[in-house]
């Protein structure tokens, strides 16, 4: 996640719709007066937390390449080039996972996600994470879309030959929809509402209650008053009592409406934030007015895999389809799709009812189960099997020896 905080910083590099931190040299000024940056966006933990569960579970599932032949089988294309860069390490300074995390965080943030595609001749060789926020994107009169950025001193122009570019929703071909543009409303918000529950404790808690006296006290005996009981609060003195003498009455103060409205109003900007995302409250641990949500983690898991990852993994598939698949790879039936199993791995009854259902209708083999687990295949389990109960209810034991009839 350390790839969040340097991504995050904005540099301005062009004004466009897509990119309207250039507007604001300390980003976008939301409705509440905060400003929203990819550093201040991610400062607030729903934010964060939605950032962090979307990135790192798309770059925790297998990318694979697939080849499928003219009679259907589809098997792993492990020698394929493109294999090695998009499962295992895409250059040489980040592994397939740090990567994926890159890429999935800049779209769920900027809407964009980009990479420089670096070729051999024909071939790819590695492809590069470039940070979302200094990319300008126009199309040029020939119709090819141009990519402008600079880094470090020195300025790059690509275009979409040599660029990976994976949108987000909504947009069109020069950029997807940013959530810290759409969202800067609530994200400043939520940072005003953070500030001002800050501002209460930058001086201590705010008073739990307060001494009564029954007569007007001179301003030496206040003083004394108030030097006395400075030293019976703080963290340290809790719990210890009060000697209360001469008419002193300890008055107990109550959380007034104002305060109880501001603890509401932070819990609605976590909903508010998640809504943005598409993440459930309680997937980041926000367990309020949870009763609408299923309450076993698996159908948590289900909702949050069919309603927002899918989308998201079959944008991302599909942009590489396009934009690295040659026309001799797509004729060849090569294909690149995420390995949703993987979201099985931590889930050993839902793993194992899985592969039982699978099994016995055929769908799988004994070594197609066992190469998911990362076992050595057994003799025999390449062969498809299914249960021999659905037979027809008239069927007699002549007609299916397995039910009961001589062999």
């Amino acid at each position: 996640m350390n790839l969040f905080r340097k991504m995050a910083d904005i540099v301005v590099r062009s004004l466009t719709v897509r990119q309207p931190d250039g507007w604001y040299p300390t980003g976008q000024i939301g409705d509440a007066g905060e400003p929203v940056t990819g550093n201040t966006a991610l400062a607030l933990s729903a934010v964060w937390a939605c950032v962090n569960l979307l990135a790192g579970t798309i770059s925790s599932l297998p990318l694979m390449v697939y080849q499928t032949s003219a009679g259907g089988t589809r098997t792993v294309a492990k020698d394929h080039p493109l294999y090695r860069i998009l499962h295992d390490s895409p250059n040489f300074d980040q592994t397939a996972v740090d990567f994926w995390d890159f890429i999935a965080a800049s779209v769920e943030l900027w809407g964009n996600g980009y990479a420089r595609v670096v070729r051999e001749g024909a071939r790819i060789v590695s492809i590069v994470p470039i940070r979302p926020d200094l990319v300008s994107v126009r199309r040029l009169a020939n119709g090819t879309i141009e990519y402008r950025w600079s880094f470090e001193g020195n300025a790059f122009v690509e275009t979409d030959q040599t660029m990976l570019h994976i949108r987000g929703p909504g947009g069109d071909p020069l950029g997807g929809m940013s959530t810290l543009h759409f969202g800067r409303h609530a994200f400043s918000l939520a940072r005003a509402t953070d500030k001002a529950a800050g501002k209460t404790f930058a001086n201590g808690l705010r008073p739990s209650g307060g001494l009564k006296f029954d007569k007007w006290l001179t301003a030496e005996q206040r003083d004394v008053a108030e030097k006395k009981l400075a030293d019976k609060i703080g963290s340290d003195n809790a719990g210890r009592p009060l000697i209360l003498e001469g008419g002193t009455d300890w008055v107990q103060f109550t959380l007034n409406p104002e305060d109880a409205q501001m603890l509401e109003s932070r819990g609605f900007s976590v909903e508010e934030i998640c809504r943005f995302f598409g993440v459930p409250p309680v997937m980041i641990g926000h367990t309020s007015k949870t009763t609408s949500w299923p309450t076993g983690v698996e159908q948590q898991g289900l909702i949050l895999q069919k309603f927002t990852l899918r989308r998201r993994l079959k944008r991302i598939e599909q942009a590489l389809e396009q934009q690295l698949l040659t026309p001799q790879d797509r004729a060849a039936g090569v294909s690149i799709e995420f390995s949703i199993e993987g979201l099985l791995r931590a889930d050993s009854a839902g793993r194992s009812a899985f592969y039982r259902e699978m099994t016995s209708i055929g769908a799988m083999t004994i070594n197609e189960v066992r190469a998911l687990e990362n076992l050595p295949k057994v003799e025999g389990g390449d062969v498809p099997r299914m249960q021999m109960q659905n037979v027809p209810i008239t069927a007699t034991p002549d007609e299916h020896p397995l039910i009961g009839g001589p062999k």
